[in-house]
């Protein structure tokens, strides 16, 4: 009959002791006190009517009684670690990771806030959290790859089986060197589109399209100096090192602006607002983490209602 005065610190301390030697190098490892271990093995052997250790100067050695011990205590502690191991596994079951893809507009401005909020009520729901261009984002929300995709609408012609629901408006704004010979010109600021390099979104970008569109419409023809890039922390150490006029979405340099790394060039671009929000698959039916997860975006989004953004 089992004795069930054997707790599970009495195996520990067995085990530890058999591994490490001794009951000083078993305390050590256990963080526990010398006496606390060698009490837990007295007490193990008070239980079991037997001594399991040879003691000398130089440590323990297992008598026969102690080596059939160790067997089954080794499989004790084993099913037992089995078992956390088990229901580990069936809690990450009930709560899946949060597979989320962002553009870079909602990455340093939106989802941290959001996502602290999140783990606030939810800490143990994962999130896994991915970047890059929409075109492929999109396609790993199709398959089932992502939960939601969170930035700028995408194009119609991309949105087949997809929805999206907007959170606010964004403008398009212009971002340079606080030391910019530009910032004394007071001419139109346009104007600095002509007159100094230019780096903006590639044209796989959605944002891309809205940039060319506002240009159109204002009659500016870039010159051959320009840079095109996906890499906001190439573009954004560039302008930092050189006379480049940054042209991006207003929410991935607003940081930027904030800490005094960047200074923004006013411009009205209200004709090209882009609309923000998330997008998900038609048909999938959102987990309750993830209607969570988009309330907590929701609520930071509804935050932003400065000159730059436009609420819906």
């Amino acid at each position: 009959m089992i004795d069930n005065r054997i707790k599970f610190r009495h195996l520990q301390c067995f085990i530890e002791t058999v591994r490490q030697g001794g009951v000083v190098k078993a305390a050590d490892h256990l963080a526990l006190s010398q006496p606390a271990v060698s009490k837990k093995l007295r007490e193990l052997e008070d239980m079991l009517s037997t001594e399991l250790f040879d003691r000398h100067k130089r440590g323990v050695v297992l008598t026969p009684a102690g080596q059939v011990f160790l067997r089954h205590a080794l499989a004790s502690a084993n099913a037992l670690q089995e078992g956390i191991i088990g229901v580990q596994r069936a809690q990450a079951e009930e709560h899946p990771p949060l597979r989320i893809g962002i553009l870079p507009t909602v990455a340093s401005r939106i989802l941290p806030p959001a996502v602290a909020g999140f783990k606030m009520h939810m800490p143990d729901v994962a999130l896994h959290v991915t970047t890059g261009p929409t075109p492929v984002l999109l396609d790993r929300l199709r398959v089932g790859e992502l939960d939601v995709m969170i930035g700028r609408l995408a194009e119609p012609d991309q949105m087949q089986g997809l929805v999206f629901e907007q959170f606010y408006l964004e403008l398009i704004t212009l971002a340079v060197k606080p030391t910019h010979p530009g910032l004394q010109d007071r001419r139109n600021p346009l104007t600095l589109l002509r007159d100094y390099p230019v780096i903006m979104p590639s044209n796989d970008s959605v944002v891309h399209r809205s940039i060319e569109k506002f240009l159109l419409g204002h009659g500016i023809v870039l010159n051959n100096d320009r840079i095109e890039t996906n890499s906001h922390a190439f573009a954004r150490a560039y302008t930092m090192d050189s006379n480049t006029v940054w042209i991006i979405s207003r929410g991935v340099v607003v940081r930027d602006f904030a800490e005094g790394s960047l200074t923004e060039i006013t411009l009205d671009t209200r004709d090209v607002l882009g609309p923000i929000g998330f997008t998900r698959q038609a048909e999938t039916l959102m987990s309750e983490p993830l209607k969570f997860l988009l309330e907590c975006i929701r609520m930071v989004a509804a935050t932003i209602a400065d000159h730059s953004s436009v609420q819906r």
